[in-house]
């Protein structure tokens, strides 16, 4: 066992944070108040998409999104298996049965000619994923939704920096939903975002997060005492003045963040090309470089991954594909085979440590141990 230690991941907040968080500190809202909106704002500008909703989570921003979109029971949602689970049990949640669709081979991104071939008259909407940082093709996406009438919501939970064919996540889709999980390009612990260009769903967004009530406490405070009504059944789900203050300064240095990643991805890409037995996915555009995946020789996974950690190094697997995981398996009997680019990633990738400012001696050291590993 080695003595040295390379995190998978590591945050970066400090003082900028802490004078943020005790700002809010010594305010009247700590919930849902005015940091909130000034994060919104300032998020909706750095994407140029005109709203945003502060949620608590991408989850459960995917969730509202489809549930406002009006997909329900009997409908079919396309899309990845090359996720996170909270992707395609988003469609779920709402009753939606998710479908499938296989992925580019070299990216793993969402393939738009498979998506193509999965829709049928009872398809409600294409979610596609912004998969490890990059995007997807949403310019052939859009055109297909466009085609049958379907929605377009993409999950951006890897970033919202990306950018490509000089679009940003939101400059198609029907919303955008973003994560700040604790491991995320910008974080608050946990949190999210849906950023949109549609006024009306913008607002049935802000009445569901807050229980589908006609004012939250914000629009209330100041004056005289306001009643409130109940519109609708919404849900328990914004973001809180709290999370927002540590957000915000992130954002302000969101891109000196994403520079620092992409030097490190352009280091371990040096040193790894041309390894024997270790394959490097494509990237289209300019990446938020959430994650830094390899792929690994088919059955040395497990191999790998213990190795690595006998020397220290902390690594992830993003994905194992989503239909070959248990519950999608039992309820939904896709054999692996079914989607073969999907299954081949999803057995052997290995996200490698990534976070801003890592270390050249860590890469380096990873990138050794992972040598030795496949040789």
């Amino acid at each position: 066992m080695s003595g040295r230690k390379v995190e998978f991941y590591r945050h970066d907040l400090g003082e900028a944070e802490l004078a943020s968080l005790r700002e809010t500190l010594g305010t009247t809202f700590l919930t849902l108040g005015p940091r909130v909106g000034v994060f919104e704002r300032k998020l909706g500008e750095a994407l140029g998409v005109p709203h945003v909703v502060g949620v608590t989570s991408c989850t459960l921003g995917l969730h509202m999104v489809l549930h406002a979109l009006g997909v329900g029971p009997g409908d079919e949602v396309i899309t990845t298996p090359m996720t996170f689970i909270s992707t395609p049990n988003a469609a779920l949640y709402v009753g939606a049965t998710p479908v499938f669709a296989d992925v580019d081979p070299r990216t793993g991104a969402l393939d738009p000619e498979d998506v193509a071939r999965k829709v049928t008259p009872r398809t409600k909407a294409i979610l596609c994923v912004h998969l490890y940082g990059q995007l997807c093709d949403v310019r052939a996406l859009r055109a297909i939704a466009d085609k049958h009438g379907l929605f377009l919501v993409e999950d951006a939970a890897h970033g919202f920096e990306a950018e490509r064919d000089g679009l940003r996540p939101g400059s198609l889709g029907d919303a955008a939903v973003f994560s700040f999980y604790a491991t995320k390009t910008m974080t608050s612990g946990d949190g999210g975002a849906v950023a949109t260009r549609s006024a009306e769903l913008d607002a049935r967004l802000r009445r569901l997060r807050n229980h589908g009530v006609s004012k939250d406490a914000i629009s209330r405070h100041g004056g005289a005492y306001q009643h409130w009504d109940m519109i609708e059944l919404g849900f328990k789900g914004a973001l809180t003045d709290v999370e927002a203050a540590l957000l915000l300064p992130q954002l302000d240095r969101a891109e000196a963040r994403r520079a620092s990643r992409q030097a490190a991805v352009e280091r371990y890409e040096a040193r790894l090309r041309g390894v024997p037995g270790l394959t490097l996915m494509h990237r289209e555009g300019r990446s938020a470089h959430h994650l830094f995946p390899v792929l690994v020789p088919r059955g040395r996974r497990e191999q790998v991954l213990t190795a690595l950690g006998q020397q220290g190094v902390g690594c992830a697997v993003n994905y194992r594909a989503v239909h070959t995981l248990r519950y999608y398996r039992e309820r939904f009997g896709l054999p692996p085979d079914a989607l073969p680019h999907a299954a081949d990633i999803g057995d052997r990738t290995v996200s490698l440590p990534l976070w801003p400012w890592i270390p050249e001696a860590d890469v380096d050291y990873v990138c050794e141990r992972i040598a030795e590993a496949v040789a």
